[in-house]
């Protein structure tokens, strides 16, 4: 497990699916914001790539997010598009509607950091958000993030078009967490 200070990231259990299911992608307004592309349900007993882990996909790697203190499950992060020629990748996260607003985006940031740079050896991470994600803009930027860009217009969601926010962080730019 990758841990953070409030939050640690783990292989997804099995127990964790129906939860992140009814707590993040069903629920059509967040899914259809995190997503990039229109909600659709996940039927019951699909293998969904969102939920299950494929372990023979070596561009896409999704963590379980628990609470460090007692490992209660809070959300779902992802190291994925992963670039091995460019050493580069793109990290995104959705924590449940009842671990919002307590400090573990920033943390889930860090840990995903680190796993980017220090365990698989990449140059360069990227984050891509909608420009009113004020929650991940401030997570993305306590964690060394640099605005390179914004996307105009770029995301269809819910009826309208969305500015999207492009981040990055170079490796020789990190600074890394010394708790870990």
């Amino acid at each position: 497990m990758l841990r953070g200070g409030k939050v640690g990231l783990r292989a997804r259990h099995e127990d964790d699916i129906p939860i992140l299911r009814t707590e993040l992608f069903d629920d059509v307004v967040n899914a259809a914001r995190a997503e990039g592309g229109p909600w659709r349900p996940i039927t019951p007993g699909t293998k969904d790539p969102r939920l299950f882990t494929d372990d023979t996909k070596e561009g896409h790697v999704p963590f379980s997010v628990v609470e460090s203190e007692g490992g209660t499950l809070i959300g779902s992060a992802t190291l994925w598009g992963i670039d091995t020629h460019n050493r580069s990748a793109h990290i995104g996260l959705g924590l449940l509607p009842s671990a919002r607003g307590k400090g573990y985006g920033t943390d889930v940031v860090s840990a995903l950091c680190y796993y980017g740079f220090a365990v698989r050896s990449l140059h360069r991470l990227q984050i891509e958000t909608l420009a009113d994600n004020h929650a991940m803009l401030r997570s993305a930027e306590r964690n060394g993030f640099v605005r390179e860009g914004v996307l105009r217009s770029s995301a269809w969601v819910l009826g309208e078009f969305l500015d999207e926010v492009l981040l990055g962080l170079l490796v020789e730019d990190w600074k890394p967490d010394a708790k870990r």
